[in-house]
Parts: structure tokens; sequence; C-alpha cells
């Protein structure tokens, strides 16, 4: 091959390289917006993959304070120590539906090991969410951030990248240890996930 088509192939790989990374920064970027306004736009639904980062490159704890469904204040000094998952829902969200038996079993499973669950609702007032917490059986408390800037923004290094649903796994130090995009889809691997963060305090 000439220099000159060689040069041409490398230009067009360049172009749709840039296309590419200018729409996945957008996708996020707009995210990120609509989740930090509080906006109700849907749910941003991923595969429920599992992300799990390695101890020695955990980013600075997760620090929060929020207002639970029950006007109880909750704060991430309440689980120092201790593993815990936070999931991010909503009642309209059709995939929280769906993986909200799992959390919720997985929650009774290990808490007697010493992991707790929080969910953060992000665009529900108390009425709705509580509905939604009697309709699917969820025990576990949760945090109210429709009109909560601060909390919101505690979590955005997090949680814009897939909106929700989305799971983290904090480990004892209150850094992210796993993170799940989208619904969780099975309850064996979520239980792997929170399993191994547990093992980490032996």
């Amino acid at each position: 091959m000439n220099s000159t088509p060689r040069r041409l192939l490398a230009s067009v790989a360049a172009l749709v390289l840039a296309v590419s990374l200018a729409a996945c920064t957008n996708t996020a970027t707009g995210i990120a917006g609509q989740y930090q306004q509080g906006t109700n736009k849907g749910y941003v639904s991923g595969d429920g993959s599992v992300q799990e980062i390695p101890a020695d490159e955990r980013g600075e704890a997760v620090t929060f304070t929020g207002t639970a469904v029950d006007g109880s204040t909750v704060s991430s000094a309440d689980f120092a120590g201790d593993v815990l998952v936070l999931n991010f829902w909503y009642a309209g969200c059709g995939p929280c539906r769906v993986e909200a038996p799992i959390l919720e079993s997985v929650a009774g499973e290990t808490k007697d090991a010493g992991a707790h669950f929080l969910g953060v609702n992000i665009y529900d007032g108390p009425e709705q969410a509580t509905a939604f917490e009697k309709t699917y059986g969820v025990t576990y408390p949760s945090l109210l951030a429709r009109e909560d800037a601060d909390l919101k923004l505690a979590f955005a290094s997090w949680t814009p990248l897939s909106a929700v649903p989305i799971t983290l796994v904090l480990d004892a130090e209150g850094r992210v240890a796993a993170r799940f995009i989208g619904a969780v889809q099975s309850e064996s691997i979520l239980r792997t996930v929170v399993d191994d963060v547990l093992a980490e305090k032996a």
C-alpha cells in the first residue's frame, strides 16, 4: 500500500475514534446533568455487568449524609468499618423493580456477616418510595435524593455513568470496591461480590 491510501485510512480511523469519544462524553455529561438536576428522564440501563476494583486501586472513601424515607438522618459514618451496599433506584424504574427481590435476599443473607444495604432514591418523595418498599418487600432503608444536591454530588463520581439502576459495594474503609452497571442480574453474583469484600476484613 502506498503512502497516500495509508494516510487516508489513518485519517478516517482518527475521525471515527474522535466521533465515538465525543458521543460517549456527551452521553455521560447528559446523564450526569440529569442526575445532578434531579430531573426524571427515565432510567439508562446497563446490562448488570460488574466492575471489581482491586484494593490498591480504590479511590477516596465515599462520604455522605442524607434523610431517609422515615425522616431519620443517615450518614456514611453510621457504617464505618463495615461493608455497605448502595443501590440507586426510583419507583418508576422497571429494572429497579426486577432487581429489588435480589437485593433484599442478599441483604438478609449477609446481614449477620456485617454487610449493610442502603438505597438511594433519586426521584421520588417519601410516599412513592414507601409504596415501592411495601410492594417489593424491601426492608433496608433508603435515602431521598430528589431535593438533596449535596447527597447527589457525594456520589457523582460513580453514579452518572449509567444513571439508575446502579449498585455500589463499599469496603470497610468506605471505598468503592465494586460497581454493578444496570440491574443486578444474579443473586449469586451479588452475594459472591459482597462476600469477597467482607473477607477483606478478616
